[in-house]
């Protein structure tokens, strides 16, 4: 008589559950565009998501802890003049977010810790470069300020944010429109999919396709008839991959290994409402102490909910084999370091005593040798007339009032001179 034998994973038990009604979201004007996006970007401090606005594009940012209804006066981050199409958050700081919009463009935003009383409409820095629209964005793990940038010109735009210039661009790469895109664990190489049906692997900054058309695929696995988007998310910390499909309902999870057959079905998650979107949490903004390891926000019509993955664990101790230490806020490189060809991994952290995000950091751009680049503009130079006329009537105001004191000291000189006299006689008629 033979037995099945059953595979040894720690994670076969991996559950899903949707949380509470009053840890949702609701009211949000999730936006209606047409494209292949996620429109949900979250990090342990925000939640970003695309949102419907009349006369250019906009989103929503929200700290994590205010659940509940939404105000509808609620401020927006607006600055688009088309819809946005794609939104993403810096890895190494939390108070940035980058915007990608139909209107070619890519805004970089700094996002205080208070809530605005009004709409943020005025970026740190605009990026101008792509000839058509700007779908996907993707910041790069370990080097400070390196956006990546991807439009319907079919071209791949690789960015210093820190100075607003171009580091590299892919031009000659793709020959019909780009699907999608991802750097690997060190930000060495890209994989990205194309309209043409073909998945490469890139080196950006040799500008060459280093793997092409995979002969056969390591796994085959049939998901079901819809024809929705599929957005995958997979945790390095756990070798799983998420599938979420845009339109369906349900997320589907596989872990990955080395040995045949390489892909092993875990679970589904599934619900009455299809979603319209999914952000998905980085590692160190997940509660360790509920052996939570993955959670998602599912976007509805008009409200965002969160969805937490958990293991079933007995033990209230930390589960070092469920958080090995994972990719923390702080960069490996530089931008020119990277561009040099330097890489380095991510710098870990340990999950073992909870994260705790970093106060407030300030993004600074400075632009490099502007005036070597170019002579000033005509707005430049009208500028500086206005400074100078500013300058000019700055000057009149303090002579006058300089004179005016003079003639004030004076007259009080004069006062002090009469009241001695007056004194002098009043002291000689005693006398």
């Amino acid at each position: 008589m033979s037995r099945r034998v059953v595979r040894q994973s720690k994670f076969r038990h991996v559950f899903g559950q949707a949380a509470k009604a009053d840890q949702a979201y609701e009211d949000i004007r999730v936006s209606k565009v047409t494209w292949d996006s996620s429109f949900c970007a979250v990090n342990p401090k925000f939640l970003a998501i695309i949102v419907e606005a009349g006369g250019g594009g906009a989103f929503i940012v929200l700290p994590l802890a205010k659940t509940g209804r939404v105000d509808k006066n609620y401020p927006l981050v607006t600055g688009h003049t088309a819809p946005v199409l794609d939104i993403d958050w810096c890895p190494h700081n939390d108070n940035v977010i980058a915007s990608a919009s139909d209107d070619t463009t890519i805004m970089v935003w700094q996002i205080p810790d208070y809530t605005p009383v009004r709409n943020i409409t005025e970026p740190i820095i605009t990026l101008e470069g792509h000839s058509k629209r700007v779908g996907i964005l993707s910041w790069h793990p370990t080097a400070r300020n390196v956006l990546l940038s991807a439009g319907g010109d079919n071209v791949i735009i690789i960015w210093n944010v820190g100075t607003g210039e171009v580091l590299l661009s892919l031009d000659e790469v793709h020959p019909d429109v780009i699907h999608s895109v991802c750097w690997n664990s060190n930000g060495s190489l890209l994989a990205t999919t194309c309209k043409d049906k073909t998945l490469r692997i890139i080196d950006p900054r040799k500008g060459q396709v280093v793997a092409n058309n995979f002969e056969e695929p390591v796994a085959l696995q049939e998901m079901d008839t819809s024809n929705g988007v599929l957005l995958p998310f997979y945790d390095p910390d756990s070798s799983i991959v998420y599938l979420c499909g845009k339109g369906d309902s349900s997320i589907r999870y596989f872990e990955i290994t080395d040995e045949p057959p390489f892909v092993h079905y875990l679970n589904t998650f599934s619900s009455k409402e299809p979603q319209r979107g999914m952000g998905f949490m980085p590692k160190r903004g997940l509660d360790v102490s509920k052996c939570e390891i993955a959670r998602f926000y599912k976007l509805h019509e008009r409200k965002c909910e969160p969805i937490i993955m958990t293991v079933p664990r007995k033990s209230d101790l930390f589960q070092d084999d469920l958080y090995p230490d994972t990719p923390g806020p702080e960069p490996a490189l530089e931008a020119d370091e990277w561009l040099s060809g330097q890489d380095a991994e991510p710098v870990l952290i340990s999950l073992r005593d909870g994260y705790v995000p970093p106060k407030h950091r300030e993004l600074r751009v400075t632009k490099r040798n502007i005036l070597d680049v170019r002579p000033p503009t005509g707005p430049r130079r009208s500028q500086s007339a206005s400074d100078a006329s500013l300058s000019q009537h700055t000057l009149e105001t303090l002579l006058e009032e300089i004179k005016a004191l003079r003639e004030r000291v004076q007259a009080q000189e004069q006062r002090i001179t009469a009241l001695e006299n007056m004194l002098c006689e009043l002291v000689d008629g005693t006398d």
